[in-house]
């Protein structure tokens, strides 16, 4: 029995007809609700214009966007905000751990326990390792699970180094739990600069953006601080607390709007607005400028976006931007602190260690306070001209005791001895190098210590801002570790005088290279700055 076939195309044709009006009923619903939507706004938008009493922008942005903002509260974004640095704490325990531990640690009884030289140098410096591969972790977590999560977790690394290292029972234990630490501390410093910069609105974010940086010297203050009093067991347990707070707190903060819409999930995304912005906020304007954001981005991020100069080029400014930092010569003046302090008279290195961690501290806070009115590129530039002034006056310094006293006892000065002979000149030029040494300190904590993560949190378009923090990430930690384990060769190759004046010309290029490539993102969106390097005007 041949198939039933029909006679003629007339019940085709009705199908396709009525196919046909049903799809232009769904463009005439759809087009009503845009309208809707479109005429709620409006409503909304002058609703809030009426209430502040101001006039109407010719434009019609600048008096929508200021009258949003007029409704927003911040109490709960800054609640947010130290509920996520206690990361950045976790991680400047970390660094700092190493400072007081070492002493501790090379002269212990235990044999199985007590550090030579070269474990010594690995103890300190094996963090940097960690925290370049926990960049690139981070980068993938916060694409697979989002940015809270990803916070959540890089605590359990954090309790779990510290453990090991509270129970070691040799030096091996000493080393991996330095390694957990490090990777805890890679993945925190990607992830909390972006959770921060995906809550906050332009007015906050760039004073709320360098508490990452502020909290990190804090966390260093503190470990320095707790070990004047404490042994490196106690310390360890101390460190601990810090990341056992951030897992609880976190439980109780949102996820950021920004990467609740890249998922579709508009619903959550709102109600995290609401808990950020406050009750009276209209959050669904905001959350619509987003949405129209990640919409005009696409999907997922593809290795062919890198030819897009919307992403290489924020892409080559955030790794020039670590790179610098790390050529500043931080390092450098950190390992010279102590022999510094002693040539002027300070006796008690620790409590040198304290004043600098304090000078951190202090200036630090102040770049916070004044980020958002100063703005990012007049700060690096004054911070650059800074340290550049400073590192060729430790170079002065170095050059001239070098011509009191013979190149063997420069050579000794950077292990740290110091001969009866030269101990008079040195104190003569002492206050050349405390000089320098506060300048130079002053000068990155104001820009180029909180700055580059703050930027690198900012200039990134959505889909690619984990693959991209990871990058930076892994540059930063790479070049710091590459210029720690490279310092004394330095010193021995170009002399101490030399070093540090290629430390000043690197300073002398960041200057320059932040006149002329980096772009000022004050007071603007994230969306309005991905629009700058798209060569386009933002929402």
């Amino acid at each position: 029995m041949l198939p039933w076939k029909p006679t003629s195309n007339k019940p085709s044709g009705w199908r396709k007809r009525l196919l046909f009006s049903k799809q232009s009923l769904d463009r005439e619903q759809q087009e009503r609700a845009n309208i809707r939507i479109s005429m709620d706004i409006q409503n909304e938008r002058r609703r809030l214009l009426d209430a502040e009493g101001g006039d109407e922008d010719p434009t019609g942005l600048m008096s929508e966007h200021e009258a949003y903002l007029s409704k927003v509260k911040n109490r709960k974004l800054y609640l947010a905000t130290f509920a996520s640095v206690l990361g950045p704490m976790s991680f400047g325990f970390v660094l700092g751990y190493s400072s007081p531990a070492i002493p501790d640690l090379t002269q212990i009884s235990d044999p199985r326990l007590r550090l030579d030289d070269v474990q010594a140098s690995w103890f300190g410096s094996i963090v940097t390792l960690g925290a370049a591969a926990g960049g690139l972790l981070g980068g993938w977590m916060v694409e697979k699970i989002g940015r809270k999560l990803s916070l959540m977790f890089c605590s359990l690394p954090f309790v779990f180094g510290f453990t090991i290292i509270i129970a070691a029972q040799n030096v091996w234990m000493l080393h991996l739990g330095r390694v957990l630490t490090g990777v805890a501390s890679g993945v925190t410093s990607l992830v909390v600069p972006l959770y921060i910069s995906e809550m906050c609105h332009e007015r906050v974010r760039g004073t709320l953006g360098s508490c990452v940086q502020l909290m990190v010297v804090l966390g260093i203050m503190g470990v320095y601080l707790a070990g004047l009093y404490l042994d490196w067991r106690w310390l360890a347990i101390c460190s601990s607390i810090p990341p056992t707070l951030l897992m609880v707190c976190m439980c109780f903060m949102p996820e950021t709007p920004r990467f609740l819409l890249s998922q579709g999930k508009r619903r959550e995304a709102e109600e995290a607005l609401r808990f950020l912005r406050g009750p009276d906020a209209p959050v669904e304007w905001e959350c619509a400028r987003i949405e129209d954001a990640c919409d005009e981005q696409g999907s997922s991020f593809q290795m062919s976006d890198l030819k897009d100069p919307g992403v290489y080029k924020p892409l080559v400014i955030g790794i020039m931007l670590m790179i610098f930092q790390q050529l500043t010569g931080i390092n450098a003046i950190m390992f010279y602190a102590e022999n510094i302090f002693e040539q002027a008279h300070f006796k008690d290195s620790d409590l040198a260690s304290v004043i600098v961690g304090l000078i951190q501290v202090v200036f630090t806070g102040v770049a916070a306070l004044i980020m958002d009115k100063a703005g990012r590129k007049l700060l690096l530039i004054m911070s650059g001209v800074a340290m550049a002034i400073s590192t060729t006056a430790f170079g002065v310094y170095f050059y001239l005791i070098s011509k009191v006293h013979s190149t063997t006892l420069t050579s000794d000065l950077v292990l740290g001895v110091q001969s009866q002979v030269g101990e008079e000149p040195h104190a003569d030029l002492a206050w050349l190098a405390l000089a320098s040494m506060a300048i130079f300190i002053t000068g990155f904590a104001l820009g180029w210590g909180p700055i580059p993560w703050l930027i690198m949190s900012e200039i990134f378009p959505l889909k690619v801002r984990g693959f991209a923090s990871a990058v930076c990430v892994l540059t930063n930690w790479s070049m710091a570790f590459i210029v720690t384990k490279t310092f004394q060769d330095m010193m021995i190759l170009l002399t101490s005088a030399g070093t540090f004046w290629l430390f000043a010309s690197m300073c002398t290029l960041n200057v320059i290279f932040t006149i002329a490539l980096i772009p000022e993102t004050k007071g603007k969106t994230l969306e309005q700055i991905e629009a700058i390097f798209r060569g386009t005007s933002g929402p």
